[in-house]
């Protein structure tokens, strides 16, 4: 039996834990408000990862450490170089394998779809911060001081996920309102489901060729904002939604009074141009599938209709 640290209580972090721990192991999750999933397996854990030698004392003897954490998105720049810091020292000073989840921000703008392979080349805050982790941690695993692989998923959508498909599509779907998104309502989108994110981190820990790069998470769909939103509304009964890409000036002044939305010009090059992953790589390695989108779609509403 063996012992996995996993940082972060998020729905990536959750289904991590419950994945490793339904297969027998013994997993510590952490996170600063001790949350996550109720299992004997699991050991949940309140506490700051940015604090290199706490974690470092919490990862001893784990076999693996994850991390599923990233700071709330106006404080990212901020907050991730501690943490970032934290969870490198913590591998090498503990012995234990590191997998990051991270994203698709540090490729940067890119014309095609985007594999594995292609080179980070960031044009954003945040996409330097994403990338700045990824060049010191594979630094420290081809020096031989770690071992370090990275996943990489598309945009989230699936229950509790924070995402513009559930923030700013979902809840007016369901209501019959209009649609009000910042996007290229027909660019094609890769989509990702939390737990097919947590079987991808859990099958780049258990394969030895998996580590020393970075892996993509088949998505569960390439489609539009407007194609996802359609077939949202079709499986929940709701009438067929009036999508409006919001203007510049709509979004600055939405982003004058809410923190987050204030970061979301920055990214805005994700969605208003396709922006589609590869993951073939991943699928021919793993054999991984990704969950249907219908079963996702009616995931998410069945969850945003309890907590209505």
């Amino acid at each position: 039996m063996s012992l996995h640290v996993v940082v972060g209580a998020g729905h990536s972090g959750t289904a991590t834990a419950r994945l490793l721990a339904e297969s027998g192991d013994r997993v510590r999750i952490l996170s600063r408000r001790g949350g996550g999933p109720e299992h004997p397996l699991i050991e949940r854990i309140a506490a700051d990862a940015s604090d290199a030698a706490l974690l470092t004392e919490l990862a001893q003897g784990a076999a693996t450490l994850f991390n599923c954490a990233s700071p709330a998105y106006n404080r990212l720049p901020t907050e991730t170089p501690a943490l970032a810091a934290a969870l490198l020292a913590a591998a090498e000073r503990s012995g234990a394998r590191y997998v990051n989840l991270s994203n698709i921000y540090g490729y940067g703008p890119v014309v095609g779809a985007m594999a594995e392979d292609l080179p980070l080349s960031p044009t954003t805050i945040k996409g330097r911060v994403r990338a700045q982790m990824w060049q010191d941690a594979i630094t420290a695993h081809e020096q031989g001081r770690i071992r370090f692989a990275e996943v990489r998923p598309g945009d989230f959508i699936g229950p509790g996920s924070v995402s513009m498909f559930n923030l700013m599509v979902a809840p007016s779907v369901l209501a019959g309102d209009p649609v009000h998104i910042p996007a290229d309502l027909d660019a094609a989108h890769s989509w990702a489901y939390p737990g097919d994110v947590a079987r991808m981190l859990v099958a780049v820990s258990r394969d030895d060729h998996a580590w020393g790069r970075a892996w993509h998470v088949p998505p569960i769909s390439d489609g539009s904002v407007r194609e996802i939103a359609v077939r949202f509304a079709d499986l929940t009964g709701s009438p067929v939604p009036h999508l409006v890409n919001m203007s510049p000036l709509d979004l600055h002044n939405l982003a004058i009074s809410d923190p987050i939305m204030a970061e979301v010009p920055e990214m805005q090059y994700l969605y208003q141009r396709p922006s589609v992953l590869d993951a073939s790589l991943a699928t021919r390695t793993f054999d991984l599938k990704p969950t249907p989108l219908d079963d996702v779609l009616i995931e998410t509403a069945q969850a945003m209709t309890r907590s209505a």
